[in-house]
């Protein structure tokens, strides 16, 4: 008799498969980065072009805030276990089951995350900085003190904020992730992804 099921893969066939879906990850991680680069970078550059001391220093907090907040969620990402998410999918809690998707998908996550979003900001929020202190060197004034006073409280920010962040993110894994999961829930019932697949 003639069985319909698949033929078992051999190993030499899963690592092929593998290879394959991190050579796929490696070059569409790399042009997420371009574009997420480019975006923050342009946006960062229109808003503070011409902006004053204050609106530039509120730009340059959120840049630095926003790599806080994704470094938190790729070390949740990777701190965080299935075991409580499995319970809340076995009883249909939304936001649970893309919680599992993104545990079991943790090293993407984490990559996108700290890698590309966490970099990319630390790299903008620190050039920004760099041109802030450029020009309050050469204007040295009571502004331009003010000025460096700021560049030097982003940079504190970051620096403290990321080891902050960290204690959290892997103190409150599961919340966080849950947290993460729910808006992520809600816009695939609103788009209607994934009932299709189940339908299937």
């Amino acid at each position: 008799m003639h069985t319909n099921e698949p033929e078992p893969r051999s190993k030499g066939q899963k690592k092929k498969i593998k290879k394959q879906g991190n050579f796929r990850w490696i070059i569409t991680i790399f042009f997420v980065t371009i574009v997420v680069s480019s975006a923050i970078s342009y946006l960062s550059s229109v808003i503070m072009e011409g902006a004053g001391l204050v609106e530039a220093f509120i730009v340059l907090l959120l840049i630095v805030l926003l790599g806080i907040l994704f470094d938190i969620i790729g070390v949740a990402v990777m701190s965080a276990n299935e075991k409580p998410f499995h319970s809340m999918a076995a009883k249909k809690v939304p936001g649970a089951a893309e919680a599992l998707s993104l545990l079991r998908n943790a090293e993407k996550v984490s990559s996108f995350c700290n890698d590309v979003v966490g970099d990319i900001c630390g790299v903008v929020s620190g050039s920004a900085s760099a041109i802030i202190a450029v020009m309050a060197l050469r204007n040295f004034n009571s502004d331009a003190v003010k000025q460096l006073i700021m560049s030097a409280l982003v940079a504190g920010v970051t620096i403290a904020g990321k080891a902050f962040g960290k204690n959290i993110a892997m103190s409150r894994s599961t919340r966080i992730v849950h947290f993460v999961s729910k808006p992520i829930y809600y816009i695939k019932s609103l788009f209607h992804i994934g009932k299709n697949r189940k339908q299937k």
